[in-house]
């Protein structure tokens, strides 16, 4: 079988005999592939005209419920994947994470458009005003590059790799095209057979090259964003690239790295934290046969525990049964290939100078199974490094495998400075109940790691693990883990976007925005705005209230309801140094007056309120004074039914100002509504 490359809309084989690629359990030939032949300036030239001005057309709302569409097909269909995973090697488990975690992945950025608009870009911060009388303000706006998003992928994680880097892309607004690792593209392939066939994508927005990139960089622009998954020397090169420092490209890094885990001194042997933190030593060491950008290479513990860490670990490890993926009791399974099989191998053999092999034997593995003879199995491998800050080996080479490295230190500072010494990781752990160790830890050795985590007896039952990156946190680390971030929410967008600072007078901000700006011209409406229906509503719309006197009966009465007897309030004998000049109003009962004045009490769209966004309390209000409200449509969020029995709505973002007798705002809120639509679309 030859794998194709999905180019310009068409299923295209590549020129010449191509690569050969093996089945990392038995050893047998899989398929070949080859991107020789193919024009990959056609390629990007494609989805530069084809893909990115169809998804730039899609609102966020649009883009979320395609991501979310897409999740689906794939969650239907994906236990036909799995066992093409474990012919990479993977066990059921680690072919769990693979699979089901990229989905899993889009359905998290799917469900993120609730937090953007229903419009093709997004404002990013706050307003910042530029002028004292407010005729000239500032603000920033996200808008999709015109480019593509070139996502080169690693080997370990064919679908997750792929899967969680274009749920951002596509989010944003921005076509894709992938290059997966040559040695597992047979997964990826698959995978993307399917999302191309379900036709649930605009044509353009993804392409898959397998085979060599070759010559694909001499063509990025500035407009691009690549993106790299592998090795840190792989990842200088790619750096290095002249295109991508001519134009200026973005390169988002993400590479192996020397991830630690450290030991509290509080989790003594025989305690709970001591066996999580040998538990999840073992599983970093066993899970993905140890090739995972985020495995535990360094593990770092009190000089005192060293050989009850040790003991534990071998004990733990003996019992791990490794062998074909396939069968049940099969706990590690294959490394990728015979190749990554070496090169661990002759990264052991560079450690094992200074550092000397606690269990294990590179030599000698019984791999369950009758059908493993050709496979790339290894056995797992434990080194330990008395001298940590001299034997300085252990911070520079990592065996992509699974092998970690035991290390002792005398205090904390100790602790936090070997954590350093890898010069930036994707990750690290603390296995610790005492908050002062979490906190020192955290706060000193947080400029080394893209990502802690503070792991205990209270958390590890949920907890998913050292390990894992989840989507709405960022992935990625500086130095030597390539310096990039990936995922992080909303955060992840922002890489496939311009950002851009827009300046002008209030009126010209809101038109562009789409979100009402203070001082911007308002439309007063004849009709209360809550008798009107989702549709009917515009940005800027406008409702003046009747207004009302406060007076010291209503300060009393609102105490006594809330409950809130604040000596402000209540107490005139007591404000002498405050900046009070008598009994004052809880603001929340200006807010809550506000809120009395300003809806209308009858049954009619407005379903209910959703929230309360931000508010500020300004000016004192005292007894005597008279407020009202100017309730204006901020921005419409429009939201998808659920059900074909749900009521088909949106969310109204209200500005609410409250103002005095003099005209000057003494209290101000943003408030969302439900607002049911007039056709029941």
């Amino acid at each position: 079988m030859k794998l194709k490359n999905y180019i310009c809309g068409q299923w295209v084989e590549g020129s010449g005999k191509g690569q050969i690629l093996y089945n990392a359990v038995n050893g047998s030939e899989i398929a070949t592939l080859s991107s020789e032949g193919i024009n990959l300036d056609e390629c990007l030239q494609y989805a530069r005209q084809k893909g990115g001005p169809a998804l730039r057309k899609m609102t966020f709302q649009e883009r979320g419920r395609m991501i979310k569409a897409l999740a689906i097909h794939l969650t239907e269909i994906k236990a036909k994947y799995y066992p093409l995973s474990y012919k990479t090697g993977a066990t059921k488990t680690d072919s769990w994470i693979d699979i089901d975690g990229g989905i899993g992945t889009l359905f998290a950025y799917s469900s993120l458009r609730r937090k953007l608009p229903n419009q093709t870009f997004c404002t990013d911060g706050d307003l910042a005003p530029l002028s004292k009388g407010n005729t000239f303000i500032g603000h920033h706006i996200l808008t999709p590059k015109k480019g593509v998003a070139i996502h080169i992928n690693a080997f370990n994680f064919p679908v997750w790799g792929m899967l969680e880097k274009i749920s951002v892309n596509l989010l944003a607004g921005v076509p894709a095209i992938v290059k997966p690792a040559s040695i597992s593209s047979y997964l990826a392939e698959a995978v993307f057979r399917d999302i191309i066939s379900s036709g649930i994508l605009p044509e353009g927005s993804l392409q898959l090259i397998c085979g060599s990139a070759r010559d694909l960089l001499n063509y990025v622009n500035f407009q691009d964003v690549v993106t790299f998954t592998g090795s840190a020397s792989t990842g200088k090169v790619l750096r290095s690239h002249p295109r991508i420092l001519e134009e200026s490209v973005p390169l988002n890094m993400e590479t192996d790295s020397l991830n630690c885990s450290v030991l509290g001194r509080d989790a003594k042997p025989g305690t709970a934290d001591f066996d999580i933190f040998i538990k999840e030593v073992h599983r970093e060491m066993t899970a993905k046969c140890g090739q995972k950008c985020t495995a535990i290479r360094r593990v770092i513990v009190p000089e005192e525990y060293l050989q009850d860490v040790q003991i534990s670990l071998g004990q733990r490890l003996q019992k791990t049964v490794i062998g074909d993926p396939h069968l049940e009791e099969v706990r590690m399974g294959a490394l990728a290939g015979i190749t990554q099989l070496n090169e661990v191998k002759e990264k052991v053999a560079v450690l094992s100078k200074y550092s000397s092999i606690a269990y294990g034997d590179l030599d000698t593995v019984h791999a369950l199974g009758d059908n493993t003879k050709g496979g790339a199995f290894m056995s797992p491998i434990l080194m330990i490094n008395e001298k940590p800050f001299e034997n300085i080996l252990t911070h520079e080479v990592e065996a992509f495998g699974p092998v970690s490295t035991i290390m002792p230190y005398k205090n904390l500072s100790d602790a936090i400075q070997i954590s350093q010494l890898g010069k930036g990781s994707l990750v690290s752990s603390i296995i610790t109940s005492d908050k002062y160790i979490a906190s020192e830890f955290v706060s000193e050795a947080g400029s080394h790691h893209g990502r802690i985590l503070i792991l205990n007896e209270k958390c590890a039952k949920e907890s998913t693990g050292h390990g894992s990156p989840m989507p709405l946190l960022v992935h990625g680390g500086p130095g030597r883990a390539g310096g990039g971030e990936e995922m992080g929410g909303l955060r992840g967008i922002k890489h496939y976007m311009q950002r851009t600072a827009i300046q002008g007078s209030p009126d010209m901000i809101t038109a562009v925005t789409q979100q009402f700006q203070a001082g911007s011209e308002v439309k007063e409406s004849d009709v209360h705005l809550f008798r009107k229906h989702f549709e009917e509503l515009e940005v800027g719309d406008q409702w003046i209230t009747a207004k009302h006197t406060v007076t010291e009966t209503d300060i009393t009465n609102f105490a006594n309801l809330s409950g809130d007897h604040f000596y402000a309030h209540m107490d005139v004998t007591s404000l002498e140094g405050t900046i009070f000049t008598g009994r004052v109003a809880h603001g929340y009962y200006i807010l809550s007056k506000a809120a009395g004045m300003f809806v209308d009490a009858k049954k009619g769209p407005v379903l209910l309120n959703y929230g309360l966004d931000e508010c500020r309390f300004i000016k004192p209000v005292y007894p005597g004074a008279t407020i009202g409200v100017r309730l204006t449509v901020k921005e419409k969020i429009d939201q998808e039914k659920r059900t074909e029995e749900d009521v088909a709505k949106g969310i109204v973002k209200w500005h609410v100002d409250v103002y005095d007798e003099t005209g000057e705002s003494v209290a101000i809120a943003n408030i969302l509504t439900m607002v049911k639509k007039k056709i029941d679309a």
